[in-house]
């Protein structure tokens, strides 16, 4: 009875806060639709996503086919990132070869001057995103996970060392260790668990829920993805 009054009170929440676009169809998800766009507070976003077990079986990170050249202008996906994320612009050579240029790490509040320096994090890992729901998705669907442009908090330029510290760790087992960075981190990690409609497990819940008690409750506007 406990599940079936929260997964009503959920429902409740999301249509009540839901905006929904022009035309929308059968919702594919617990959000809705593709194209959706959902306004909702940082806490009832949180609240909203399912949670439940994750699942890793036939994980294979080949299975997100990643850093495409989805419009054709020689810039790949994370070339793209780099480019947008810059506050000083590289030089852009033959085959989109950036060089010189300065980013800002948020993770760890450093600056860096060298496209080398820096990997293109995807905020919520390719491995979390299968365990927590892509693993059913399509081809078609994990790419297009995969080379997010489509929102800013999909993919982040930081620097190597932070994210190859982070792997596909969610955040019940790791946080930026910038702590000035922690709340942008837990609000855009519920954003894109929201635009792409997947779960959250009990342990990265209780974290979710730990961190965002100390972030502004402020709402979170997302256009669904799938």
């Amino acid at each position: 009875m406990r599940a079936l009054s929260r997964t009503i009170t959920l429902l409740a929440a999301i249509a009540a806060l839901t905006i929904p676009t022009a035309n929308a169809q059968a919702a594919p998800g617990p959000f809705g639709n593709p194209g959706d766009i959902l306004t909702m507070p940082l806490q009832n976003a949180l609240k909203a996503l399912p949670v439940q077990a994750e699942d890793r079986t036939g994980y294979q990170r080949t299975s997100f086919k990643h850093w495409t050249d989805a419009d054709k202008d020689g810039c790949n996906t994370r070339a793209e990132v780099l480019k947008a994320e810059a506050f000083s612009t590289p030089e852009q050579g033959p085959k989109c070869k950036l060089s010189g240029g300065e980013w800002y790490s948020a993770y760890d509040n450093q600056y860096l001057d060298a496209p080398g320096k820096l990997d293109v994090d995807h905020r919520v890992p390719l491995a979390e995103a299968w365990d927590s729901g892509a693993g059913e998705w399509t081809a078609k669907e994990r790419e297009a996970y995969a080379n997010d442009l489509g929102d800013d908090r999909s993919l982040i330029a930081v620097s190597a060392k932070t994210n190859r510290s982070k792997a596909d760790q969610d955040p019940s087992t790791w946080m930026p260790p910038f702590a000035g960075d922690r709340c942008e981190y837990i609000t855009d990690w519920i954003a894109v668990k929201v635009r792409w409609q997947l779960t959250i497990d009990p342990s990265e819940e209780s974290a979710l829920s730990e961190n965002a008690a100390t972030c502004p409750n402020a709402p979170v506007k997302v256009t669904l993805a799938r």
